[in-house]
């Protein structure tokens, strides 16, 4: 019997989930990594955050256990070129280290069950976070690797919008539903909550692959060709040091043009840490409103405004570019700091108050879809993976030093005093950026 020609040379089947061959994919994955780094963000910094300011807790006692849980995340400069050393698996060149940093950070997330009384055992709760925060920046830096040596050029403005909307959205996930469940179920009842969401999560990331030809799961190295020339990843690793990466990551994160553009968004992510732990606990501790209604209101109109503005904003990005869209934002900032803060005899009114809980979500994500691109395009070859996690790491230090600083600063001024300081660094800040752009 003839086999029919169209049966015997039939083509093999193809796997959909490729992320180097779908914009969809790309997409979709990225910004539900990067939920997936928010729900723990959201359930510390906000729900447990703004649970311990109802429960009495001094704004220096909370400030401080932000602090420990966000110190890790200023490791990512050491993660990054180690990522960029070691990248010769079957697996793919990132996708190993994404796995595995989930999975170990869902393992680390289960010791928060230990905790029993979260008040009285809040210096537990403090070093438990510490270390799934570790793996947490692994995860980061890795996906953040993964994201800049996948994403091409003209997709930056848009996928880097769904990148940290992402985040802030899981942010809002963790801020508004495990508020809930730990006002209503309690406390172990939310963290188990979160450790089954980063799960089903990392389940969903082992089924999505670099590229066609990479392996489910291996544990041998690779030797197809990647994208540093003729080399294959067993030489680059061979060829390319530790030490090397970090001198040419130094150079390029030290360039006049890096730090004209980098230290004014710096002051921004600061001074919106700042303000905004400030409000939450002036809106808690001085206004009397209940820790859920803070938590949830930032995590239900929050999200919904923060989708709208990374989707326009990303847009916009793509169009104008980035440049401008920055300029922009730093300016409207700027000019809400002051405004709002000189409106703070009003706060009273409770439709103010909680127009200031949502403007205050749409300020990250539209400063972040243009400040983004910018730094992604500021990455040098071959250490950009590297480089921009470095930037990620510093952004995510100015949070916690503005978490940190917001605590100290509020046993001396009241939040509208802190809030109009704020709005003149970012005014200063805007200025300097200014002359950096002019200047590209």
């Amino acid at each position: 019997m003839q086999i029919p020609s169209t049966l015997s040379h039939s083509r093999p089947l193809v796997y959909p989930l490729v992320l180097s061959e779908s914009r969809t994919l790309r997409f979709i994955s990225f910004f539900y990594m990067y939920v997936m780094q928010g729900i723990p963000a959201g359930f510390a910094l906000y729900a447990l955050a703004n649970y311990l300011t109802a429960k009495g807790l001094t704004p220096v006692i909370v400030g401080s256990f932000a602090a420990v849980v966000g110190i890790p995340w200023s490791l990512q400069f050491v993660w990054g070129p180690i990522i960029d050393k070691f990248q010769g698996s079957a697996m793919g060149r990132r996708r190993p280290w994404v796995i595995l940093s989930q999975a170990l950070a869902f393992v680390a997330s289960l010791g928060i069950l230990w905790v029993d009384d979260p008040v009285r055992q809040v210096t537990l709760l403090g070093v438990i976070f510490f270390i799934h925060s570790i793996f947490a920046s692994v995860q980061d830096a890795s996906v953040d690797a993964l994201a800049i040596s996948t994403i091409p050029e003209k997709e930056r403005g848009r996928m880097t919008a769904f990148m940290r909307g992402g985040f802030l959205v899981g942010i809002s996930v963790g801020s508004a539903l495990l508020s809930l469940m730990l006002r209503n179920y309690g406390f172990h009842a939310a963290a188990l909550t979160m450790s089954l969401m980063l799960l089903s999560l990392t389940i969903v990331t082992f089924f999505i692959k670099e590229k066609q030809e990479d392996a489910f799961f291996s544990l041998s190295a690779s030797t197809s060709n990647n994208q540093f020339e003729h080399l294959t990843i067993q030489q680059y690793n061979n060829s390319i040091s530790i030490r090397w990466i970090f001198k040419t990551l130094f150079q390029s994160l030290t360039s006049r043009t890096s730090l004209l553009l980098f230290i004014p968004m710096l002051v921004y992510y600061s001074c919106q840490a700042v303000f905004t732990r400030a409000y939450s606990v002036h809106l808690i501790q001085r206004l009397g409103w209940a820790d859920t209604d803070v938590s949830v209101l930032q995590g239900t109109f929050g999200t919904i405004v923060i989708v709208i503005v990374i989707l326009i904003g990303g847009i916009i990005a793509d169009r104008i570019g980035a440049a401008k869209l920055l300029i922009f934002m730093m300016a409207f900032s700027a000019a809400c700091f002051l405004i709002f803060n000189a409106l703070s005899p009003y706060w009273t009114n409770e439709a103010v108050a909680k127009t200031g809980l949502v403007l205050w979500s749409v300020m990250d994500p539209g400063f972040s879809v243009a400040c983004m691109p910018m730094l992604m395009a500021l990455c040098a070859r071959q250490v950009e993976g590297s480089q921009f996690t470095a930037y990620m790491a510093m952004v995510n230090l100015a949070d916690i030093a503005g978490a940190y600083i917001s605590g100290q600063a509020q046993m001396f001024f009241s939040a509208p005093t802190i809030g109009i300081t704020c709005g003149l660094l970012v005014l200063s800040a805007l200025l300097v950026t200014l002359r950096a752009v002019g200047k590209l």
